[in-house]
């Protein structure tokens, strides 16, 4: 089933404000919350739907990118969508519980025990770069990458505790990671969440610390990954693998791996969006004379035709023989800038063929006759 638009989601206009998204948001999620809806796949789905679209929505920075990429944008978790592809409710309080308030015994399910049991800190994201190819921009490829991270600590399996031990439940919070104060006011009981004092947020206690990674569940390591690179991406471009950056503290949530696309310099072409640009030198007799010649795509080759008397400057557009888009599908164009090549260096005979060319009337250039310059043929193209 194809993702709904994230505005009609959250049901804002696209020039809604950050507190307008933040308040659709809220008023969603409070109504599809799983303590007012329980054992409601419906409701749950929607609950979700929703911290998808104020995920994105709610980033000025993803939220420019999916305004210009949609669902198939540049920051799509694993490439398949913008972000929440693998959130699960945890994740969602984790990340906007303070949406809640007071709410639902601040923000997890039935009365704050389920939002974070147990859990540990949230691993960091990394960021890193990733130099394509033209070819590999414009077929998509599959690269293996080699990434420096903090991963789950091997001897303690991320718990934090010595071997043959274990961490026990807090006993101030029980294992929530949070505690509950009720207030009497003149409005009535109001309720807080902050987090628990004696555990720090984790619901657990180590009283014996695993000595190789000191109690925190990580270690520093290596990780190969596979990732999938979508046809058509850019300079400057930026994929996410939810759950593939650091690791977290003492079993928390990993992060995310940010890929930012860098552009190889090319040898024949240059790039302008879904165009590319390539300059063709051609001696003077076959711009005069004609003839026919292959230029370089990045599929193979194509041939072209030079008209007798073509102009120094020229430009042929070849269609559909460009870059590809990440999200719209369909190709840019290849133009082909025909450039007179002059010799550095002339034998005699040559040179005497050449002047008797420069006393033809024929050879002189025309003052009447006003050549176009280069933004006005691209003008012409794209009338």
């Amino acid at each position: 089933m194809a993702k709904r638009d994230y505005y009609e989601v959250l049901g804002v206009s696209k020039q809604a404000t950050a507190e307008e998204i933040k308040k659709a948001y809220r008023k969603l999620a409070l109504k599809y919350h799983p303590d007012k809806n329980p054992d409601n796949k419906e409701a749950e789905d929607k609950f979700k739907e929703a911290a998808q679209a104020y995920e994105i929505l709610s980033n000025a920075d993803k939220r420019r990118h999916y305004d210009q990429f949609g669902h198939a944008g540049p920051q799509a978790g694993g490439f398949g969508g913008f972000g929440g592809g693998g959130m699960d409710m945890n994740d969602i309080f984790e990340q906007f519980g303070d949406i809640f308030g007071g709410a639902f015994g601040g923000g997890g399910f039935g009365g704050g025990g389920r939002s974070r049991r147990g859990g540990g800190q949230r691993g960091t994201n990394i960021r890193i770069k990733l130099k394509l190819t033209l070819e590999e921009m414009s077929e998509g490829a599959n690269k293996r990458i080699k990434v420096n991270k903090y991963k789950v600590c091997s001897i303690c399996s991320g718990s934090g505790a010595k071997a043959g031990t274990s961490p026990t439940t807090c006993p101030t919070c029980k294992g929530s990671g949070q505690v509950t104060q009720v207030t009497n006011t003149f409005l009535g009981q109001m309720r807080t969440a902050s987090i628990c004092p004696t555990c720090q947020g984790q619901g657990t206690i180590i009283s014996d610390k695993c000595s190789s990674c000191r109690g925190e569940g990580i270690e520093r390591g290596e990780e190969v990954l596979e990732v999938n690179i979508p046809a058509g991406v850019e300079e400057g471009m930026q994929l996410s693998l939810s759950g593939k950056g650091n690791a977290g503290m003492r079993q928390g949530p990993a992060g995310d791996l940010l890929i930012v696309i860098e552009e190889a310099e090319h040898p024949n072409f240059r790039r302008d969006g879904q165009h590319l640009f390539f300059d063709l030198f051609l001696n003077f007799a076959d711009l005069a004379l004609g003839t026919s010649v292959e230029v370089p795509t990045l599929g193979g080759k194509a041939k072209i035709k030079i008209d007798a008397g073509t102009q120094s400057g020229k430009t042929l557009r070849l269609r559909a023989k460009g870059m590809p888009s990440v999200n719209h599908g369909g190709r840019g164009d290849l133009f082909v800038t025909l450039i007179s090549y002059t010799p550095q260096s002339l034998s005699s005979e040559e040179k005497e063929l050449l002047e008797q060319l420069r006393n033809s009337s024929n050879f002189a250039p025309n003052p009447n006759k006003k050549e176009k310059g280069f933004f006005d043929r691209m003008k012409e193209f794209f009338s």
